[in-house]
C-alpha cells in the first residue's frame, strides 16, 4: 500500500533525525500517508511502524491521538470546530449544530456526495476567535457566525459546482 515514492518521502524525514532516533519521523510519514492516500487504515500504521522499527501499537497510539489522522475516508472538507470549554461558551457547539442542520448530517459523518465530514476538535488555540474550525486541517476560520459558516459552505460548493 506505501509506495516507493512514499518511502523515499519517509526517508527524508528520518534523515532529520540522528539514526537512533528514526522513530521521531513518525507523524511525518504519517502526514505523508495520509495526503497520498486520504487517510490513515491500520494496514498503513503496520507499514509506518515496520519502515520505523516501532511497534504498530505505538503507531497506532499517535494516529488515535491527534485528531488530524483521518482512520477512515472523510470528505473532500474535513471540517473540525472546537466545542473545548471556552468555545462552546462562545457558541462553538452551535456552529457545530448549524453545520450538521446545513449539512443533513451529524458529527462525525460525511454527506452523501463525499463533499463534507463534520468533526468535533479540542482546543484549536484560538479561544478569543470562538467559534472556530479547521478546514482540512490547514485553514482556520474564525468567529464564525451562522451566517459565515452558510457563506463558507455555499461557496465550497459553488467552487465545486454545486
Amino acid at each position: 500500500m506505501i509506495s516507493d515514492a512514499m518511502k523515499a518521502r519517509f526517508a527524508k524525514e528520518v534523515a532529520k533525525y540522528p539514526a537512533e532516533q528514526k522513530q521521531s519521523a513518525v507523524m511525518a510519514c504519517l502526514a505523508i500517508v495520509q495526503q497520498e492516500l486520504g487517510h490513515v487504515s491500520t494496514d498503513n500504521e503496520a507499514e509506518v511502524a515496520a519502515y520505523l522499527g516501532m511497534p504498530a501499537m505505538a503507531v497506532h497510539e499517535v494516529t488515535t491521538f491527534y485528531n488530524m489522522y483521518n482512520q477512515r475516508p472523510v470528505g473532500k472538507y474535513k471540517l473540525n470546530v472546537c466545542t473545548n470549554l471556552p468555545c462552546q461558551l462562545r457558541d462553538g457547539q452551535k456552529a457545530l449544530q448549524h453545520l450538521a442542520q446545513k449539512l443533513g448530517i451529524a458529527m462525525g459523518e460525511t454527506t452523501a456526495d463525499g463533499l463534507f465530514t463534520l468533526q468535533q476538535s479540542e482546543c484549536l488555540g484560538a479561544c478569543a476567535d470562538s467559534p472556530v474550525m479547521l478546514v482540512n486541517d490547514r485553514t482556520m476560520c474564525s468567529f464564525m457566525s451562522n451566517d459565515k459558516l452558510d457563506q463558507l459552505i455555499d461557496g465550497l460548493k459553488k467552487a465545486e459546482g454545486q
